[in-house]
C-alpha cells in the first residue's frame, strides 16, 4: 500500500509559470524518499504541500488510504523537522519535544513516555533541562528531529535538516537519520536537499526534480529511481550533470555511422574517432545526428598506450591541473571549446600539469544522448577504437 500517492499535482502562484507540474509519485510504507533538484525546481514547496502548509493549484494528494487536499495539517498525520531547528527559547529540551503532545492534550504520564524514549534514542538524556542556548547546532537539530519522533506519524517530513551545521555534524546527523529512519517501524520519510551525498545515502528512492522553462514543458520530475539507478542509469543530460560528484564528462559527437550492432562517431572538438559496439539499439540512430558521449571520472583512466588490438576507446588529451586528495588525485584535460575534462586516479599518479597523455574509456560505463538531451537506449556494448 502507498503511504503517500501525488496525482497530476501541479503548483502555481497566480499567473507566473508553475513551479511544479504534473507531479505524479507514489511513496511506499517505511520508504525514505528523497528530494532533490537545483535551487527554484520547487522540492520545499511539493513537502510542504505534502504537511498542508501550501495548498494544491491541481491534483490530489492522498496520505494512506485517504484524500488530504482539504485536510488541515494537524489532521494528516505528518511530523516536520524544519531547516531552522523553530525551538522555543525560554523552554526546556524536555519542554520543547513535548509541546506538541501537550497541546494535542496527551497525559502527562504518556508524554513523558515518549520525550523519554527519544531521548534516549537520540543520546539526548543528559540534555532534557537544558535550554536551546546550551546547546550546540547538532544537539538543538536532534531536538528538533526528537519534537517530531514523540508524535509517532506515519509520515516524517524533513525539509533540509542539515544545511546548518558543519560538515562533521552533518556527517554525524545524517547517520542518526538513517538509523532512526529504521526504527520507524511503518513511518515512511520525505526529505528535501539539495546535498547530493544526502540524497545517495540516505534514498531508498530518489525524486530529482527540474527547474526553469523546462517545467511548462517536460514536467517537474525529470527521473525517478533508486540512487545507484540515477547515477548508472541516467534518462537524460540533466539527471546526467546532476547526479555525481564531481559531474559527468560530457564530449560532443557527430554519428558518422550506425548499423550491425555498431555506431561510429567523430568527437566535434578534438576530431577524434571512437566506435561505440552495441548489441541492438532501442531507438534508430542516424549519421549526421549530433549526439553527446558522456563519461564520469572515474570510467576515464590513464592508459600507458594506446594498444588498438584491445576493445577499448582512447582518448589523448594534455593534463591541465592535478588535484590530490590523498587516496585519489583529479587530473583535469584539456577540452578543446569546452570546459576541461576530469578524470579519476589513484593518489599515486605521477600526472603533471604539461603531460600529453592517452585516456581510456571503460567499455561498459559510457552514455549517449540525443540533441534533444535524452538518453539514447542501448544494450550492453562495448567500446572499440576506431
Amino acid at each position: 500500500m502507498s503511504a503517500i500517492s501525488l496525482r497530476h499535482v501541479s503548483k502555481q502562484y497566480g499567473q507566473h509559470a508553475p513551479v511544479l507540474r504534473e507531479v505524479d509519485l507514489e511513496i511506499a510504507e517505511h520508504e525514505f524518499c528523497v528530494f532533490l533538484g537545483p535551487s527554484g525546481c520547487g522540492k520545499s514547496t511539493l513537502l510542504r504541500m505534502i504537511a498542508g502548509l501550501e495548498d494544491l493549484t491541481t491534483g490530489e494528494l492522498r496520505i494512506g488510504d485517504k484524500r488530504m487536499n482539504e485536510t488541515p495539517p494537524a489532521e494528516r498525520g505528518v511530523s516536520m523537522v524544519f531547516q531552522s531547528y523553530a525551538l522555543f527559547p525560554h523552554m526546556t529540551v524536555f519542554e520543547n519535544m513535548g509541546f506538541g503532545l501537550r497541546i494535542a492534550g496527551v497525559p502527562r504520564d504518556e508524554i513523558r513516555r515518549r520525550v523519554t524514549e527519544a531521548a534516549r534514542v537520540l543520546q539526548l538524556d543528559a540534555l532534557l533541562e537544558r535550554k536551546p542556548k546550551q546547546l550546540s547546532g547538532g544537539q538543538r537539530q536532534r531536538v528538533a528531529i526528537g519534537r517530531a519522533i514523540v508524535r509517532e506519524p506515519k509520515v516524517f517530513l524533513f525539509d533540509e535538516p542539515l544545511s546548518n551545521l558543519d560538515a562533521a555534524l552533518r556527517g554525524q546527523t545524517r547517520i542518526e537519520i538513517a538509523r532512526l529512519h529504521g526504527r520507524f517501524r511503518e513511518a515512511s520519510s520525505v526529505y528535501v536537499t539539495h546535498d547530493q551525498v544526502e540524497a545517495m545515502t540516505l534514498a531508498d528512492k530518489i525524486v530529482l526534480l527540474r527547474s526553469g522553462e523546462d517545467v511548462a514543458r517536460l514536467g517537474s520530475i525529470a527521473q525517478v529511481g533508486a540512487p545507484l539507478d540515477l547515477y548508472h542509469r541516467p534518462a537524460s543530460l540533466f539527471v546526467a550533470g546532476f547526479i555525481g560528484s564531481p559531474r559527468m564528462n560530457f564530449l560532443p559527437a557527430t554519428i558518422v555511422s550506425a548499423g550491425d550492432g555498431a555506431i561510429a562517431l567523430r568527437l566535434n572538438d578534438s576530431g577524434e574517432s571512437l566506435v561505440l559496439r552495441a548489441v541492438a539499439t532501442k531507438q534508430r540512430v542516424c549519421a549526421g545526428e549530433r549526439v553527446t558521449l558522456g563519461i564520469r571520472p572515474e570510467h576515464l583512466s590513464a592508459s600507458p598506450a594506446h594498444d588498438t588490438a584491445e576493445p577499448s576507446c582512447f582518448i589523448v588529451r594534455t593534463v591541465q591541473l592535478v588535484e590530490q586528495l590523498g587516496e585519489a588525485a583529479y587530473v583535469h584535460l584539456d577540452q578543446p571549446g569546452a570546459a576541461p575534462l576530469l578524470a579519476k586516479a589513484q593518489g599515486t599518479s605521477s600526472l603533471r600539469p604539461g603531460d600529453r597523455q592517452a585516456f581510456h574509456l571503460s567499455s561498459d560505463a559510457w552514455h549517449l544522448f540525443d540533441e534533444r538531451g535524452m538518453a539514447i537506449s542501448l544494450e550492453r556494448a562495448v567500446l572499440a577504437s576506431a
